[in-house]
């Protein structure tokens, strides 16, 4: 069997836990005897293709007799989204960008025919653009390699439109993965419309919709009216592969409590503070680190402050690869305070080093790991709690510790990719 998967990011480079898991699910697929074509933005070079044929978007010319990124995609069923979308940015960096980009649209010549676009694979302003242009290299690459393929299958939002494409263009089936949704990122009244869109009509257009967690499956179904026959749920996995045993070196005898992701409003940064001032109002000997960057970084930073914890607190910004590990192995304590979370692949890594965690029980890990310690993510009461004990607690931290890594040991690509398999076949005619 052979998939072509459209993604956006791909280690080493990352920028979240989307490219860990398209990593681990690839390397799963062809352990179950899949192969696959994956197809991002933009390659580095340096990407592991022993375990998948990577295609970078930026390297192909576009060969679709068109003369315009609309006329492609009314040529395929669906409209252009041509507007800016910026994650996180206030309302003037906002202005500033869109204008910017308008000057930069007003001196490009958009005629496509054998061109190459060179695409950032990141998140910023023009994201939705690039989406729409990805959308048009995916439909060139998928005719080019329609013999090559059985199915198509796309992660998130950002790849639903080229795996549109690519099933009209080629009549193969489609599977989209739901790594998260807009109901994730922002409250009800915050999420934008345009993203949301594009989400129903990827999981519209789909044979089956992959969730990652019967919580982002009920949302699927409940927000996006979605057949609940269509939608199967896979539970995400780690990588036990290449492990190695990080040895660092503290220079403080403080224990170390760690937040690892994004500083957004959807990993709960600012109930970690609250928590973590609780915590040293109890004891002292304890440091606690947010590790990570996004939109609420400084807002975290004068909220620390605020509550006098400041010399208790450190801010390292984001970390990838290595210096993760470094983390973990540095921390005594991990937590996962997240708001809503789809999953959580970063519990699961922590816990692969030993490390005890405390999670929400508003993430997709807690329906699969038992032994991390679950609160709400606004009890934090219960949050100071949980971090009190396993710092004060030795047997208990070590029990943690030892049931957890046991239990993601068991938690492998493999398995999760023989369910994707699964999936697969039953949407191959």
């Amino acid at each position: 069997m052979k998939v072509l998967m459209f993604g956006w990011e791909f280690p080493p480079h990352i920028a979240g836990g989307l490219g860990t898991a398209c990593y681990g699910i690839v390397k799963g697929l062809a352990h179950n005897g899949v192969d696959t074509i994956f197809v991002m933005p933009s390659a580095s070079g340096d990407e592991d293709q022993s375990v998948a044929r990577i295609i970078n978007a930026s390297d192909v010319a576009v060969e679709a007799v068109s003369s315009s990124v609309d006329e492609f995609l009314d040529k395929v069923k669906f409209v252009r989204v041509g507007s800016n979308m910026i994650p996180y940015a206030d309302p003037d960096e906002f202005y500033e960008l869109v204008e910017a980009e308008k000057k930069l649209r007003e001196q490009s010549d958009y005629k496509i025919y054998g061109a190459k676009y060179r695409f950032s694979g990141k998140y910023g302003s023009n994201l939705l653009e690039e989406v729409a242009r990805y959308a048009m290299v995916g439909g060139t690459i998928a005719m080019e390699h329609k013999d090559e393929f059985d199915l198509i299958h796309a992660h998130d939002w950002l790849t639903y439109l080229a795996g549109i494409a690519a099933k009209e263009l080629t009549g193969k089936p489609l599977v989209v993965h739901v790594h998260a949704t807009s109901f994730d990122r922002g409250t009800e009244d915050m999420i934008d419309s345009r993203v949301f869109d594009i989400e129903k009509r990827g999981m519209m257009a789909a044979d089956k919709v992959i969730a990652v967690s019967d919580l982002t499956r009920n949302i699927v179904i409940n927000k996006y009216g979605i057949s609940p026959d269509k939608v199967v749920t896979v539970h995400n996995a780690v990588d036990f592969s290449g492990r190695e045993n990080v040895k660092v070196e503290r220079g403080v005898r403080d224990k170390v409590v760690t937040f690892l992701g994004r500083i957004t409003f959807q990993k709960g940064p600012e109930y970690f503070i609250e928590a973590a001032a609780k915590v040293l109002k109890r004891t002292d000997g304890v440091r606690f680190v947010m590790a990570g960057s996004g939109d609420m970084m400084n807002r975290c930073i004068r909220h620390a402050a605020r509550l006098g914890i400041s010399d208790r607190f450190h801010f390292t910004g984001f970390l990838r690869g290595a210096e993760v590990q470094k983390m973990f192995a540095m921390s005594d304590v991990y937590i996962m305070p997240s708001v809503s979370e789809p999953f959580g692949i970063s519990p699961l890594e922590a816990m692969r080093t030993n490390v005890p965690s405390i999670i929400s029980n508003q993430s997709g890990a807690a329906e699969v790991l038992k032994y991390a310690f679950k609160v709400d993510f606004w009890d934090v009461d219960a949050m100071a709690d949980d971090i009190y004990a396993l710092l004060k607690y030795p047997a208990l931290a070590d029990f943690s510790a030892k049931a957890g890594y046991d239990e993601v040991n068991r938690l492998k690509w493999n398995i999760a990719t023989a369910k994707m398999k699964k999936v697969y076949e039953s949407v191959i005619k």
